[in-house]
């Protein structure tokens, strides 16, 4: 918009700026996200089995892919704004990260030290972090969309925390298809993937969020 447009728009009374910009753009494109990661791990993987749900292990993983995702939205939103403070969304984030750490840890002490490598690794530790990364994608242009018609300066930043944010949905979504019952398994490789989601983000950030 140049200048005339602008003095014009505000000489004929543009109104006050909608509300809820930032939710108004993040919940749809977090929705559409979440939807692709669902759908894409139930018919190219398969559902885990309905018993599975009677024990914690599938709670587990959608309990950390939606309190990470609760604090990278917090993190992303604020990176939608120009000069934004991020410095408790940042924490949130990392305090999430932090607990899962936590709870593998614990977890890998709690069985014999003869099984401890085999309940790390599960069956499918290779491809666990680049199937996360595969139905974390959708997601990832949906949120980079969404910050795209907002007013990000931190570029890299946006584009990391919208990574986190997408890696946490795809992370929900590979959550109902995921065979592995180890919470050691969930705390390293889910967040293997996840950090990978959030690298492709600040690579991408600079190169699609620019003004």
């Amino acid at each position: 918009m140049n200048t005339h447009l602008l003095i014009e728009m505000l000489a004929r009374g543009a109104g006050p700026a909608p509300r809820a910009v930032v939710a108004r753009r993040f919940v749809p494109a977090a929705a559409v996200g979440l939807l692709c990661s669902c759908l894409l791990a139930l018919l190219i993987i398969g559902p885990l089995p309905p018993e599975i749900f009677s024990t914690p292990a599938p709670w587990i993983k959608l309990v950390y892919g939606a309190s990470l995702g609760v604090a990278a939205s917090w993190l992303t939103a604020k990176l939608a704004r120009p000069v934004a403070h991020s410095a408790w969304p940042v924490a949130a984030v990392l305090g999430v990260f932090v607990a899962m750490a936590l709870a593998g840890f614990n977890a890998v002490l709690q069985v014999p030290p003869e099984d401890r490598v085999s309940t790390l690794l599960g069956q499918t530790w290779l491809m666990c972090p680049w199937v996360l990364l595969a139905l974390s994608l959708p997601a990832l242009l949906a949120i980079l969309w969404a910050l795209r018609g907002l007013a990000p300066t931190d570029l890299r930043g946006a584009g990391t925390a919208a990574g986190v944010l997408a890696g946490a949905i795809g992370a929900m979504g590979y959550a109902l298809a995921c065979p592995e019952n180890s919470t050691a398994f969930v705390a390293v490789w889910y967040t293997l993937g996840i950090c990978l989601t959030a690298l492709i983000g600040r690579w991408a950030g600079p190169r699609l969020l620019r003004w």
